[in-house]
């Protein structure tokens, strides 16, 4: 379990400010009077002495407080480009940032939560004893900010006013990082005093990249101290490191969801996107995969987006699961973006009038962004993430150095967006009547099929299985990805794991309204089923088909074939989702080849689950029953028509 508030307030402990007069103090001696006067318009005296002690601590020179007024924007973005930690790039709004070469994602080594004694920790993370981390943060954070400006903003995660938002403070000495939460969440100076009074509590978030060089890398930290929602990042500058509000929020917003709110509420690493129906209808889907598996892409194909990374979810007084995106903007991948797949974010990286922080792109020598898998003409040099880039060069071990590194990012407002949903900003959020999840798998799995109860599903969440992505440094082959949340999640599976099955198995969910609960899997290969290319058995385009389907499944409109897995499509209604929603022909050989189960392959998923899980402590007994049923199914297949299965099969055997 968790206990709030216990053990030592590292920061307070550090900062040694105790009192609200001592503070106040502190503020009249390190601001100017305009800053001091914007201060003194934040009352909560919890919030003060956070920002009094994070001062203390660390020191700078000057403290800057962030309204959210567009002159504080601008001041920002100004700081940033004198600091050096963006440069200008030709079109009017938009700047470009580089990481350090060896910091292009989640330093995942490096990254602890801090325990007290008894408390549970994820088997998938790392973690420090409250002493230990205490001494580490003083050694390398006290002091850490002297002769830097000190920016203070007021955040909102979610929608103000929503049951699930989080208030938050972003502390950081970094501009480009407080440059990026100005795009990527709602400044709430205004409202933060009366959201903290109304939701009991506020995120605290801590960052300084030092003096960002390579030879630091090795002491950069991030601690996370689920006790008292305080996180600490040193020496670093990947947003994924700096930039709390995302992910190191989220793990506290997950321990909301687990322990103080469990089986009503759910903090998740998902997309949201509203897909149109007949007669306009809206489906409102939510959907996880691990970054660098097509979530963005997954958002995109929605006509009504609301987000592409993270979902609050709740179910509200009449039965309904609700999800609102805790952020307004995009901290988006930008590999494999292109026009074909994503024309909407194209619009926006290529055309003036948008404000875009770029990272770790190749930029040309007319100063235009570049990356791999654009679809555009390349050029031959330019400068990248490791400095001057040239065409054919090689790293010191021999291997090529990219155009862009494979974690480049763009990162933009949402609002900017052609298919931006208004609904984004509703406190009372969009009623979610599909959830999906995938991953990165070449050889196992269909491209959609639907769990046939909450129980399935929650288990197709459990079972993700990915490649691993660039957003972690040091990240290789192919790993378990449960729920494409497990790097996010503080305590045990277990517990987490107990509170995806009481929240969507939950009697308080009408039974007219209960999500639909369903895989995904865009990265199936011709070579995994019987072909010898190594190319995707489909397009990105065809993600609109399988949602489409999914929606319509939802609502009763199409029927699904029974298999052990769940529901799969029927040829004849994604022939016509394929004709009618993007204007493509789908033959009924290629329908075979994506739809037929590889009894062997999927088998040996389950085996994995089932000898992982056993090793964690405490898994709920649902998780084994579903899988072990499963296989025994399977297995009894594979006896009647051997290893593949074709979906003609599975019809007939589902009507026997």
């Amino acid at each position: 379990m968790l206990e709030l508030n216990r053990g030592i307030d590292i920061v307070r402990e550090i900062g040694a400010i105790d009192g609200i007069d001592e503070a106040r103090k502190l503020f009249a001696a390190k601001l100017d009077a305009r800053n001091f006067s914007k201060l003194e318009r934040i009352q909560n005296e919890d919030v003060r002495l956070k920002i009094a002690n994070a001062i203390a601590m660390c020191r700078p020179r000057t403290v800057f407080v962030h309204t959210g007024s567009e002159e504080d924007r601008q001041f920002v973005r100004e700081l940033a480009l004198q600091n050096g930690e963006e440069k200008k790039l030709p079109m009017e709004g938009h700047t470009v940032h580089f990481d350090l070469p060896d910091e292009q994602g989640r330093i995942i080594d490096r990254t602890f939560y801090i325990v007290n004694p008894g408390e549970t920790v994820s088997s998938l993370a790392k973690k420090m004893g409250r002493s230990a981390a205490l001494e580490e943060i003083r050694e390398k954070m006290q002091g850490i900010m002297r002769g830097m400006t000190l920016v203070v903003g007021f955040y909102m995660r979610g929608p103000i006013g929503a049951p699930v938002s989080n208030p938050a403070l972003e502390i950081t000495s970094s501009a480009y990082v407080a440059h990026s939460a100005d795009i990527l969440y709602r400044h709430a100076y205004t409202h933060f005093d009366r959201e903290v009074s109304r939701l009991g509590h506020f995120y605290t978030n801590i960052h300084c990249q030092g003096q960002n060089r390579p030879e630091d890398l090795p002491s950069a930290r991030v601690f996370m101290d689920r006790s008292w929602r305080t996180t600490f990042s040193i020496n670093c500058t990947y947003a994924g490191n700096t930039l709390l509000l995302k992910k190191g929020n989220h793990r506290f917003s997950v321990d909301k969801a687990v322990y103080v709110n469990r089986g009503k509420e759910l903090s998740e690493h998902m997309f949201i996107t509203g897909v149109r129906g007949p007669g306009g209808r809206v489906t409102w889907i939510a959907g996880a995969a691990p970054s660098g598996c097509g979530k963005t892409t997954t958002a995109m194909a929605g006509s009504h987006f609301v987000g592409d990374d993270l979902a609050q979810m709740w179910i509200d007084a009449n039965g309904v699961v609700k999800s609102v995106n805790p952020e307004c903007g995009i901290f988006g991948i930008v590999e494999d973006v292109n026009w074909e797949g994503d024309p909407y974010l194209m619009e926006l990286l290529r055309k003036p009038g948008t404000e875009v922080i770029w990272s770790n792109v190749l930029i040309d020598e007319n100063g235009v962004p570049h990356w791999t898998g654009h679809g555009e003409e390349a050029p031959s040099a330019g400068v990248n993430f490791q400095g001057k880039w040239e065409e054919g060069m090689r790293d010191a071990s021999g291997k090529p150095v990219p155009m862009s590194h494979p974690n480049s990012r763009c990162t933009l407002s949402s609002s900017a967006l052609k298919n931006y949903s208004p609904m984004a900003e509703d406190p009372a959020g969009v009623e979610t009547r599909v959830i999906t999840y995938s991953g990165r798998d070449s050889d196992t799995m269909p491209p959609v099929w639907v769990a046939k109860t909450p129980q399935e599903g929650v288990v197709i969440g459990a079972c993700i299985v990915s490649a691993a992505t660039a957003t972690e440094v040091g990240a290789r082959g192919v790993r378990r990805a449960p729920w494409a949340n497990a790097p996010f999640i503080p305590g045990s599976l277990a517990d987490y794991m107990d509170a995806q099955f009481r929240f969507f198995a939950s009697p308080e969910i009408a039974a007219d309204r209960r999500p639909l609960m369903a895989g995904l899997n865009y990265f199936l290969t011709d070579a995994a089923r019987g072909g010898t290319s190594p190319q995707l058995l489909g397009e990105k385009r065809d993600v609109k088909v399988w949602l489409a389907w999914l929606a319509g499944r939802a609502h009763g409109e199409v029927a699904g074939i029974a298999t052990p897995i769940g529901e799969l499509p029927r040829y004849n209604d994604l022939k016509k989702l394929f004709a009618t929603v993007i204007d493509k022909p789908y033959p009924e050989d290629l329908y075979v080849k994506q739809f037929s189960l590889y009894i062997d392959n999927i088998v040996a998923r389950i085996d994995l689950q089932l000898e992982a899980y056993a090793k964690e402590t405490d898994i709920p007994a649902t998780l084994f029953q579903v899988l072990k049923q499963q296989r025994k199914a399977l297995a009894a297949l594979r006896e009647t028509y051997g290893p593949v299965v074709t979906p003609q099969q599975l019809e007939a055997c589902a009507q026997t």
